[in-house]
């Protein structure tokens, strides 16, 4: 099948490129500018969400999208919120239009498991309500709710991943934990750790990620029905256990300063359950200390 992956350049999207030709698919990576090889693409299509011709452009002769182009930093949504629905919420919708118009009836879209907010019942499936705590997560929920409407009108056959922390291999984001905890290793920098350093959080390998988006793809529903399945480790590793972790994987202490206790969730747990039992994929790759020997290692091998 061929497959458009949108942000093709992007942490998650090129993991998902590399696993989509690894099942014998055909990805064609849309990005906004052309950089380095994206390993796996059949072809390279340069086109922006923002733009409508383009978009056409890049949905010509495709079987399939998946959708992983977008903004995603929460604490950065709160303080532009109009930025986040403009490309998150309206990029969607004109991708879904463009889609339409080229006659493209198969999307595996990238949401987040923020929608729920910060739940009570733990780990987290699919039947609770949403309640999103930032914009980011509202402007996702949003292009769900676009792309559901759009299955009810018979145009579009669509399965929505809700995603938390991914992680390992070659993360390019210095503010995630685990790169920071690898970072305190070298004596350059220290880990801040609000409060006990108890908070539990849902790591999930980057290739576990990609595969889900693979698996998604030839597990497509009927057209005009749409699928949400959360998709995670199904396991907690609090910011405690991470250090550990990296300690062990590295061979070195991680400088800490600890910090006050910060208003955050104490724990949030994705249940996969749902996507293991459909989709014939699991988190296999997704213990912390695989995680993090993953990240340990690309860190080292880029030294």
């Amino acid at each position: 099948m061929r497959v458009l992956v949108t942000g093709a350049n992007g942490y998650v999207g090129r993991a998902v490129v590399a696993s989509l030709a690894h099942r014998g698919h055909e990805p064609i990576a849309m990005v906004r500018t052309r950089g380095k090889e994206i390993a796996g693409a059949e072809r390279v299509r340069v086109a922006d969400l923002l733009d409508h011709e383009s978009l056409c452009r890049a949905v010509q002769d495709v079987d399939a999208v998946c959708h992983l182009a977008g903004l995603t930093r929460a604490r950065e949504s709160v303080e532009h919120p109009l930025r986040y629905f403009r490309v998150n919420t309206a990029g969607t919708l004109g991708l879904l239009d463009a889609m339409a118009r080229g006659g493209v009836h198969r999307l595996v879209f990238a949401s987040t498991g923020s929608i729920y907010g910060t739940p009570d019942r733990q780990p987290m499936t699919e039947d609770l309500p949403a309640a999103p705590p930032h914009p980011y997560a509202g402007s996702k929920l949003a292009a769900e709710l676009a792309i559901e409407a759009q299955c009810g009108a018979g145009e579009l056959s669509a399965l929505i991943i809700r995603m938390l922390n991914v992680a390992g291999g070659d993360d390019p984001d210095p503010t995630r934990l685990i790169p920071r905890a690898i970072s305190a290793t070298t004596g350059e920098s220290v880990l801040a750790v609000n409060g006990d350093g108890s908070a539990v959080r849902d790591y999930l390998h980057i290739a576990d990620a990609a595969d889900a988006f693979a698996a998604g793809i030839d597990h497509l529903p009927a057209l005009g029905h749409s699928a949400t399945y959360n998709v995670g480790s199904g396991a907690g590793s609090s910011v405690n256990d991470v250090i550990v972790a990296v300690e062990r994987a590295t061979g070195q202490r991680v400088s800490v300063e600890s910090r006050p206790p910060a208003a955050e969730p104490g724990i949030l747990i994705s249940d996969p359950s749902r996507a293991i039992a459909e989709l014939e994929w699991s988190p296999g790759r997704s213990s912390i200390d695989a995680i993090v020997q993953d990240a340990w290692s690309t860190v080292s091998a880029s030294h």
